[in-house]
């Protein structure tokens, strides 16, 4: 069974629970085992970055068919794609907490409700802001039109199609930041990437 059970394999398994609240293997059969993280060391390394996130924001025995719908859709660009990896990361966080309840307002100013001059987005208030409401408030990050387009993308976009789309570099940069700064907010926790090569 080592080809099933090892790190960022996904499979089937069939399941027996033992003593308290252990649970034993009884048979497996691998589905994926993401042959192409485990030759390439910077891939690994935003696998691992995803699993650790994800397993702050799960607990055993709860049913989480999205989110493991997410893990496995962005595991495999990283693995089988040739695209900004970072970007992928983005739009990873933003749907990730689109799923555990921290969904943003992305359709309208959530001060004073205008659907039109939308410029920043705020990590305090949940969402995004027009040029004037966003003077009041310290949280706010400056995007541009098709990083407020890409966020909605990655907010509401269809599941298989999520990493199916392209922003110019510097909306992408806002996009990272906007992702990373709300993640790290709401789930109170500074969660670092370092990458070692």
């Amino acid at each position: 069974m080592l080809a099933s059970t090892q790190f960022l394999s996904f499979g089937e398994y069939v399941l027996y629970k033992g003593s308290g609240s252990s649970y034993s293997i009884n048979s497996a059969e691998p589905i994926e085992v993401f042959y192409n993280l485990r030759i390439d060391l910077d891939k690994l390394q935003y696998a691992a970055y995803i699993a650790k996130i994800v397993e702050d924001v799960t607990n055993e025995n709860d049913t989480s068919y999205n989110i493991l719908q997410l893990v496995l859709n962005t595991i495999y660009t990283i693995s089988e794609m040739d695209i900004d990896k970072d970007l992928v990361l983005a739009v990873f966080k933003l749907r990730l907490l689109t799923l555990i309840g921290f969904t943003p307002n992305v359709f309208e100013c959530v001060s004073c409700g205008r659907k039109d001059g939308i410029t920043h987005f705020s990590i305090r208030d949940n969402g995004i802001k027009c040029e004037a409401c966003a003077k009041h408030d310290k949280s706010v990050i400056h995007m541009q039109g098709s990083t407020l387009y890409a966020i909605r993308y990655a907010v509401m976009g269809e599941a298989k199609k999520l990493f199916s789309f392209s922003v110019p570099e510097e909306c992408a940069e806002e996009l990272k930041l906007i992702a990373k700064v709300y993640l790290d907010e709401k789930l109170e926790k500074n969660y670092k990437f370092e990458k070692i090569i």
